[in-house]
């Protein structure tokens, strides 16, 4: 090969650094530096960075570039729900929030299933307004855990029934009541009631209006996943079954 063809089949500085696209058939260049960044864009790079965002929180989507200014008309459609794509977006929330919360407690007490499931029943369409300034999730969360585990266990011993502990001996409701074993003295709902700035006196006060709620909004027998009415369409469902 001539000095001359050489000269051709030598890459130009500008080439040296260009992309290689895929239909090229030539292999890849193995040379150093062939990989690296060049200096010019690096150089753009940062100083295109150096005048960015820090920090995630430091957006101005959907804010007003200086106090003295204020948002689009579209934008506040937005913040007001008044767009028909954001409309009842803060109670879908809020119900999302009080059912992720509820079940993260419960799986953190090691509730049964069917327990689990009473608590989000009742947690999800709750109102909260009525335990005024402890109506946060995990606060009324905890007192609905409470309400619910403690009730089965009342139940199960029959200290649900006024009319039937009215009938029994004093020697076998104390037998009855050593028996009975309240969440609150398992250690860990100890523990998230601490830090939730919750005590046995708080707690009592809560599950009374609690159970007003629940009378008020007829969440008594409210089970997540679970509906309380019978399809009237099904058929009646027979003691045994005719073969």
């Amino acid at each position: 090969m001539s000095d001359e063809e050489t000269d051709l089949a030598r890459p130009t500085p500008g080439e040296a650094h260009a992309p290689r696209r895929e239909t090229d058939d030539a292999p890849l260049s193995r040379r150093p530096g062939d990989s690296t960044v060049a200096r010019a864009d690096l150089q753009r790079d940062e100083t295109t960075r150096r005048w960015g965002l820090v920090t995630p929180s430091a957006t101005r989507i959907g804010r007003a570039s200086s106090p003295l200014e204020d948002v689009s008309e579209n934008v506040r459609r937005l913040h007001d729900e008044r767009h028909p794509a954001m409309e009842g977006y803060s109670a879908r929330a809020h119900r999302l929030e009080k059912l992720r919360l509820t079940h993260a407690l419960c799986g953190r007490l090691e509730l049964t299933p069917w327990q689990r499931d009473r608590a989000i029943g009742i947690m999800v369409d709750l109102d909260l307004t009525a335990f005024g300034s402890q109506r946060a999730i995990p606060t009324v969360a905890l007192v609905v855990i409470r309400h619910v585990v403690d009730l089965e266990r009342e139940r199960h011993l029959g200290l649900h029934d006024d009319d039937w502990i009215g009938e029994q001996s004093p020697d076998r409701l104390a037998a009855l009541y050593d028996r009975f074993e309240s969440i609150t003295d398992d250690e860990e709902f100890v523990s998230l009631c601490a830090d939730h700035g919750l005590d046995v006196t708080s707690l009592n006060r809560l599950r009374r209006t609690l159970r007003e709620q629940l009378d008020d909004q007829d969440l008594g027998g409210a089970v997540y996943g679970r509906n309380p009415y019978r399809d009237p369409s099904l058929p009646e469902l027979g003691v045994g079954s005719s073969a």
